[in-house]
């Protein structure tokens, strides 16, 4: 296929979209002669009719609906083809709006974003606190970060880092209860509970044989808040199953011990940035996202140390 023929397709495309000649001459920057000459020449080249033409308005034939189908596949790949580069000439600037976990954004984000800022003077930063999930259309977030698995298949995502939780009591705790043999002994304990815990109150495990334990745990505490659960676990009131990149510095300070090391949360999964599909991606926002990318690659520092 010659490029001339390429041409054509998209002027026919611009004539459908457009709903006359006269449109599509107008959107193009053609005259309607020119228009009207590349459409009757790929007809002739088609040996196909694609278009009525009547006074009044102008529809499309059975073959012309075919080619349009295609036409526009092609025309909006093209598009984003350019789309894809253009970001690549351009300075990040402009408003970014960010929605983080509470605690990963308190110790994980926030100490990096004078960093960010520095580097690129021209990006403003909105952050949102939030343990909840929330409509990132809606709520006009540019990107979110997310632990955990990820069910929206609305929304774009970038791994960031691992993201594992510890089963931990304060050595208080541990001198005044029984030391947990198997994870079915929590049952016989006070469990420090997350609301927004996709599983709940069912806390599952595996271990390097992979034996799986799944086992309903209680508690006299539950939040909404992941450092009033790392609060009450340091002051012994509960066994608690904290993610790493909270409770790092007490675990290997020895405020908190880890417990059951032979079994692993199930629920193990990683730190995502994610953000609404789009044609392409914003240059404040893949700036963002590499930087953050770089400083939480590989085995992040909140888990340097631990086991």
């Amino acid at each position: 296929m010659n490029l001339d023929r390429l041409t054509e397709m998209a002027v026919f495309a611009a004539v459908v979209d457009e709903g006359s000649f006269t449109g599509a001459a107008r959107a193009l920057d053609q005259s309607k002669a020119v228009v009207s000459k590349r459409v009757a020449s790929l007809e002739n080249a088609l040996g196909l009719r694609l278009l009525n033409r009547s006074t009044r308005r102008l529809s499309m034939t059975e073959a012309g609906e075919a080619l349009y189908a295609r036409c526009r596949t092609i025309l909006d790949e093209a598009e984003q083809a350019e789309a894809t580069l253009r970001p690549l000439a351009e300075a990040p600037r402009g408003l970014l709006r960010l929605d983080v976990p509470a605690s990963f954004g308190v110790r994980q984000i926030a100490p990096l974003l004078p960093a960010f800022m520095h580097r690129y003077p021209e990006i403003s930063i909105d952050l949102t606190l939030n343990d909840q999930m929330i409509n990132l259309v809606e709520s006009a977030i540019d990107l979110a970060i997310r632990i955990g698995e990820l069910d929206d298949s609305s929304l774009v995502s970038r791994r960031l880092a691992p993201s594992r939780r510890y089963l931990c009591a304060s050595p208080d705790y541990l001198r005044r209860r029984t030391l947990p043999e198997d994870p079915r002994d929590l049952r016989d304990h006070h469990c420090l509970l997350y609301r927004y815990q996709a599983s709940g109150e069912r806390w599952k495990f595996r271990n390097a044989k992979g034996e799986r334990r799944q086992v309903t745990v209680s508690g006299r505490l539950r939040a909404n808040h992941g450092e009033a659960l790392l609060q009450a676990c340091e002051a012994g009131l509960g066994i608690g199953l904290l993610p790493s990149f909270m409770a790092g510095t007490a675990l290997r300070q020895g405020r908190l011990l880890p417990i059951l090391c032979d079994w692993q949360d199930e629920a193990d999964t990683a730190v995502h940035a994610v953000y609404p599909a789009a044609r392409n991606l914003s240059p404040k926002v893949r700036v963002f996202i590499d930087f953050l990318a770089a400083r939480f690659g590989g085995r992040p520092f909140w888990e340097e140390g631990l086991p």
